[in-house]
C-alpha cells in the first residue's frame, strides 16, 4: 500500500512537472520578443535628429527629399508636411532609417 502511495505521488509529480515545462517555451518566446521591441523601441528614441537639406519632388507618385550636394534620394514619412514644400528648396529635421532610406520627419523648413 505504501508503495502504491509512494507512485501515485511521483506520478503527479512528474505529470505536473511535464504540463509546466510544456508552458515555459512559449512564456520564454513571448517574453524575448517584448524584450527585442522594447529594445528597438528605445533605439529609435534615442536617435538624435539631423538637419538634411534639399528639394522636395515627387517620384513614383510620392514626395522625397533629393540632395543635389551628395545626389542622394530621400522617402519622407510624413507626405502630408513635403506636399506643402513640392518643387521647393528646404530644411527637413528628422531621424533617418538606413535600412528604408527613409526620413522620419519632425519638421520642414523652406531654405
Amino acid at each position: 500500500m505504501r508503495k502504491a502511495c509512494l507512485f501515485a505521488c511521483l506520478f503527479a509529480f512528474g505529470a505536473l512537472g511535464l504540463v509546466a515545462a510544456q508552458s515555459l517555451p512559449s512564456a520564454t518566446t513571448h517574453d524575448a520578443g517584448t524584450l527585442t521591441m522594447t529594445a528597438a523601441s528605445q533605439q529609435e528614441q534615442q536617435q538624435p535628429s539631423q538637419t538634411f537639406t534639399g528639394k522636395i519632388a515627387q517620384a513614383e507618385g510620392k514626395y522625397v527629399l533629393h540632395d543635389n550636394s551628395t545626389n542622394a534620394t530621400f522617402q519622407l514619412d510624413d507626405q502630408s508636411k513635403a506636399k506643402a514644400f513640392d518643387g521647393k528648396s528646404v530644411k527637413v529635421t528628422g531621424t533617418l532609417d538606413a535600412s528604408s532610406n527613409t526620413i522620419h520627419v519632425v519638421d520642414i523648413q523652406e531654405a
